[in-house]
């Protein structure tokens, strides 16, 4: 996210949003100003958003520029990623120290959300994964790790999803 300034970080930029093209555009933002982490939850890896290059070029920037870049990624369903192929899986494949990927187990699929969060303070939330209403904001701290909770109980709770690396998708 270039010309962001200090001030600005401190107070972020808070976005509606309300097209497939504003969720893109948050994510993109969201991933080019991660440090350290990057934790997505998403129901089926949403190709519109995530087998994007506005997506997948900050992404691939944060992943190799960082020592300790870590991403993780959970899909309540990866069925479709793995029929259609999605870049993302492939990227996630060939960098499998820094990004992996697992499988919302049944039980825990309750979670209508979808959300992306860049370390613990930049955030892209949608209260309903079906729709691309929702916010976005690139300091908002105290909102992001209380998704990052519910994100790392998920995480912990959920299964390493080994298709998504083995399958040629």
């Amino acid at each position: 996210m270039a010309g962001v300034t200090e001030q600005t970080k401190r107070r972020g930029q808070r976005l509606v949003l309300a097209s497939v093209e504003d969720v893109r555009a948050a994510v993109a933002q969201v991933t080019a100003q991660a440090n350290r982490t990057l934790a997505i939850l998403t129901h089926d890896l949403e190709p519109d958003v995530y087998d994007h290059d506005e997506f997948l070029e900050p992404l691939k920037r944060f992943v190799l520029s960082r020592t300790f870049a870590r991403v993780r990624v959970l899909i309540a369903d990866p069925v479709r990623a793995m029929k259609d192929g999605n870049r993302f899986v492939a990227m996630g494949r060939r960098l499998n120290s820094y990004i992996e990927f697992r499988h919302v187990k049944p039980q825990y699929r309750n979670h209508p959300e979808a959300f992306c969060i860049a370390d613990d303070h930049a955030l892209v939330y949608r209260a309903r994964a079906e729709s691309w209403e929702g916010v976005a904001d690139t300091y908002e701290p105290a909102v992001a790790r209380r998704y990052l909770e519910v994100f790392d109980e998920l995480w912990h709770a959920c299964e390493i999803e080994p298709e998504l690396r083995q399958l040629h998708v």
